[in-house]
């Protein structure tokens, strides 16, 4: 029986707004400043990503933790910087209040993990009021690793204090399904954001919708099959 909700941010409920290109253009000069080799980056990986080779590299030196610390925070403000631009602009999708109202009064839990940061997810959440709805947020601060770690959707998982049969993730990326296959969590994917019906597909989506809408109806034919 599914108990909880767990859904995604950019993409699947408001319009993915983020500057990405000119993000990670300032993140990799910034890495590269630090004596980073560039060749070890592309354009097409998340400031997260990079910052996962970044360590690699660091330790494989024998460099400091502290200098991967000081790193790391530079890379988040910069990211944060480009989050908080996009959230004074982003859009909500259509109906997401009234879908979040209906799964409130069906008695589930939800929950919010997003790799936005704290600022930019609190800023939109308070901005089309809808923080209520939510029983926890876990934006990318709450935890060691953002999805596709598994780590990021186990600490919603326990904040709403639900076992992984009992939740549904819904996201529109390829790396939200991957953060609950290991965990067996159902997936929703969503093609309301960065990935397509073919690619949630393949990734191992078990449903795949239009938009977040449709959660509802899913879920309560996820329950009856159970």
């Amino acid at each position: 029986m599914i108990k909880a909700v767990i859904f995604d941010l950019d993409g699947t409920l408001v319009k993915f707004n983020l500057e990405v290109k000119a993000c990670r253009t300032k993140v990799i000069q910034y890495l590269i400043e630090q004596n980073i080799p560039q060749s070890l980056f592309s354009m097409k990986e998340t400031a997260f990503d990079m910052l996962v080779k970044t360590k690699k590299f660091l330790t494989a030196k024998g460099i400091m933790t502290q200098k991967f610390v000081k790193i790391e925070n530079s890379v988040f403000s910069i990211v944060e910087s480009f989050e908080l631009e996009s959230a004074r602009t982003t859009e909500m999708f259509t109906g997401i209040p009234k879908i979040l109202k209906a799964l409130k009064e069906n008695n589930l839990k939800i929950a919010l993990c997003t790799i936005s940061g704290k600022k930019a997810t609190s800023y939109i959440l308070d901005r089309f009021n809808i923080e209520p709805f939510f029983d926890a947020v876990i934006p990318r601060e709450s935890v060691l690793a953002v999805k596709p770690s598994p780590i990021h959707l186990e600490a919603a998982l326990n904040a709403l204090e639900v076992k992984p049969k009992e939740a549904v993730l819904v996201g529109d990326s390829v790396k939200d399904v991957s953060a609950a296959i290991p965990l067996k969590v159902i997936t929703i994917g969503v093609t309301t954001g960065l990935s397509s019906i073919e690619e949630l597909t393949l990734a191992g989506a078990n449903y795949v919708a239009s938009s977040t809408n449709d959660i509802l109806k899913l879920i309560n034919q996820i329950n009856k099959q159970a």
